[in-house]
C-alpha cells in the first residue's frame, strides 16, 4: 500500500500534515507527532503586524542611539514570550532540527510592504518551504473586488520574488470568481495554494459592550467548503493543493484526496485526541484503501474531481436543484 504523495515538490509518506498550530511549541510533542506518522509540519504564523512593530521599535532605538544612554530606558523593552521575528526564526531552525520531514513555515499578512522581505530570513533559517497566509477582511467600500485581488497578486509576487523555496498561498473562499483567482495565483508563481482560512467570528456581550473573540475547534462539517473547490481547481490548475479545516479522521482525508488534494491539514482533530491520532487515522486510511482495492493514494487523487464530469457547471446547477428538492415534509 502507498501512501506517499507529492506536495510542494516534496515527496510526503502520507497525506496527513500537521497544520499550523500551537502544536510545534512543545518538543514533546513535535516528537510524538512524527513518531505517530505526520509528513510534514506547518508552523503557526509570522505576522505581518509583528514584523512591522519590532523594525519600527528598532528605528525609534536607532534614532536615539547616539543620544544620551538614559534615554534608552524610556522605550518598553520587547516582551521575550511574544513571537516577535527573531523568536520566529529561532522556532523554525529549531523545528527545522528536530524532525526529519519538511517544515512549512507561515507568514501571515494583508497588505503590500517590507514586511515580505522577511520571507528571504525565513529561508535562510532552514524552512523547507513558506506557506502564505492571506487572511483580512475587505471593510472599505471604495475598494473593489479587482483592487482586492491585485493586492493579493502583488503580495504573493513580492514574497515569490524574495525566496527561492517553494511557495503556497492560503486563502478565504470570498473571491467572486475563485477559480479564476487560483489561476492568476498560479501565474504569479505559488506553487500551491491551501483551501481555505477560518474566519474566527467574534461575538457581542450585550452586558458590557464589547467584542468578544472566541474559538471553536473545527468539525468534519466544514471540509465540505474544501471538498467543492479542491474538486473544481484540481482538475485545472498544476499546483499542489491542500486541504485544511474540516478534516478529522481517514474518511475525511479520503474525501478530500478524492476531491484532489496533495495534502490534508490536520489541527483540531490533533488537539482534540493528540499525536497519536495520525496513527489511527493512517491505519484506518491504509485499510479502507486494501479493502476497496486502491493501491495507491495517486491512484485515488481527483477520482472525484469536476474533470470527471463533461460538464462541471452544469453538473453543479444539478446538484443544486437536486438538494432544494430532496427535503421533504
Amino acid at each position: 500500500m502507498n501512501l506517499s504523495t507529492q506536495y510542494l515538490g516534496f515527496t510526503l509518506a502520507n497525506p496527513i500534515v500537521c497544520g499550523a498550530s500551537p502544536l510545534v511549541d512543545n518538543a514533546d510533542t513535535v516528537k510524538r507527532l512524527v513518531d505517530a506518522g505526520v509528513s510534514a509540519f506547518v508552523l503557526h504564523s509570522l505576522f505581518e503586524e509583528d514584523i512591522e512593530k519590532e523594525v519600527a521599535a528598532h528605528d525609534q532605538i536607532a534614532a536615539y542611539g547616539e543620544s544620551f544612554a538614559e534615554a534608552l530606558s524610556f522605550f518598553p523593552e520587547i516582551d521575550p514570550s511574544h513571537t516577535g521575528p527573531r523568536q520566529y526564526l529561532s522556532l523554525v531552525q529549531r523545528v527545522k532540527r528536530a524532525v526529519p520531514v519538511p517544515v512549512i513555515a507561515s507568514l501571515n499578512g494583508s497588505s503590500v510592504g517590507g514586511w515580505t522581505g522577511y520571507a528571504k530570513e525565513i529561508e535562510a533559517a532552514g524552512a523547507d518551504a513558506l506557506e502564505l497566509n492571506l487572511y483580512f477582511l475587505p471593510t472599505d467600500t471604495t475598494e473593489n473586488a479587482q483592487e482586492i485581488e491585485e493586492r493579493c497578486l502583488d503580495i504573493v509576487a513580492a514574497v515569490r520574488q524574495s525566496i527561492e523555496i517553494p511557495l503556497a498561498v492560503k486563502l478565504s473562499p470570498f473571491f467572486s470568481a475563485f477559480a479564476h483567482f487560483a489561476k492568476r495565483l498560479e501565474q504569479a508563481g505559488a506553487n500551491g495554494l491551501v483551501l481555505f482560512n477560518r474566519f474566527y467570528q467574534p461575538d457581542i456581550d450585550v452586558e458590557t459592550l464589547q467584542v468578544v473573540p472566541n474559538l471553536h475547534l473545527s468539525t468534519s462539517e466544514e471540509l465540505r467548503l474544501r471538498l467543492r473547490w479542491l474538486a473544481v481547481l484540481s482538475g485545472q490548475l498544476g499546483i499542489s493543493l491542500a486541504a485544511t479545516g474540516g478534516a478529522h479522521n481517514a474518511l475525511d482525508v479520503i474525501k478530500a484526496v478524492m476531491a484532489g488534494a496533495d495534502a490534508v491539514q490536520m489541527v483540531s482533530a490533533l488537539l482534540r485526541h493528540g499525536p497519536d491520532h495520525v496513527r489511527t487515522v493512517l491505519g484506518e486510511l491504509a485499510s479502507w484503501m486494501d479493502e476497496h482495492d486502491y493501491e495507491s493514494i495517486a491512484q485515488m487523487r481527483g477520482s472525484m474531481n469536476l474533470e470527471r464530469s463533461p460538464n462541471a457547471a452544469a453538473f453543479e446547477r444539478t446538484n443544486y436543484v437536486k438538494v432544494i428538492h430532496s427535503w421533504g415534509l
